[in-house]
């Protein structure tokens, strides 16, 4: 039990590092496109790739049940949480966002209790609310603007966002995070799919390199290889638990911002990381124990 744990938990770290870059890209990616299509169009492309893979693996049809519960996760995760959050970047940089996305991890884990069964220990909750502090405290001292509209857009895509990861969470015990991204993008495909026809761009010659870019980063990895090491993570490893993760999530970030674009790394933000880092591991360490059923 402890080694899938464990491996639950690496897996979780795989999937919250892909996921570290798509607020950024999908800054850049807005630039360029409407929101709109822009959400249409990651799910649609991200849906091609999960019917290719469900076609290579000869998948079969998920139970009523699950398809219900796929549903859901299509919903929150392919179609609201894209959508809103690129709504809310239109009035926010996405520095702002870290503010929000520091409730991600309480969302989660709330939901975890309500739709995965979990009972986290009052330990837990008093680390994961000290680590989501932390990480709020430090987007605001930061100071970036944005306008009431924007924040309250951010907030509500958190919340749904949480309810897609722990809804996914579940699933995955069962059917396993590569099968459960690839049929809930399946079943937002109709969507997506006539979504993108109708918002597409009238001219698209003068659309910028980097909102390409940044529309295959979210497509590629945001929307399906992100999902498959997440899912697997929150299934392994338990829902609130794993996605304590998440609060690490900006600091690697900005980490990778240092590494790759040379931007300075302040003091505060490694002291405020290590500060994480220790809420994290505490929240692991009064995580409940997850029984993942074999498949």
């Amino acid at each position: 039990m402890q080694d899938r744990t464990t491996e639950g938990w690496i897996a979780g770290l795989i999937g919250m590092t892909i996921f570290s870059g798509s607020m950024p890209a999908t800054k850049l990616a807005i630039a360029g496109f409407d929101p709109l299509f822009l959400t249409a169009a990651r799910a649609a492309l991200a849906g091609l790739l999960g019917a290719v893979c469900l076609w290579r693996c000869r998948a079969s049809v998920p139970a009523p049940r699950d398809l219900v519960a796929l549903a859901v996760v299509a919903l929150c995760v392919v179609l609201g949480f894209p959508l809103l959050s690129a709504l809310a970047l239109q009035g926010m940089p996405s520095t702002r966002s870290i503010l929000f996305l520091g409730l991600l991890p309480l969302a989660t884990a709330t939901f975890g209790v309500l739709r995965g069964g979990e009972r986290p220990s009052p330990a837990f909750w008093a680390w994961s609310a000290a680590g989501a502090a932390l990480v709020c405290g430090f987007a605001a001292h930061r100071g970036a603007a944005g306008s009431l509209g924007a924040d309250l857009t951010m907030i509500l895509s958190v919340i749904i966002c949480g309810l897609g990861y722990a809804e996914g969470g579940r699933l995955s015990r069962t059917l396993g995070g590569l099968r459960v991204i690839c049929w809930a993008l399946v079943v937002a495909l109709p969507v997506s799919i006539i979504g993108g026809v109708i918002t597409a761009p009238a001219h698209w010659g003068g659309i910028a390199p980097s909102a390409w870019l940044g529309l295959a980063y979210v497509t590629v990895f945001s929307m399906f290889l992100g999902f498959v090491f997440w899912y697997r993570g929150l299934a392994l490893g338990g829902i609130a638990a794993v996605g304590q993760l998440q609060l690490l999530q900006p600091f690697l970030a900005f980490f990778l911002a240092f590494l790759v674009l040379h931007e300075p790394v302040s003091s505060q933000l490694v002291l405020t990381a290590l500060g994480v880092v220790f809420c994290v591991i505490g929240a692991r360490h009064f995580s409940p124990t997850v029984r993942v059923p074999a498949r």
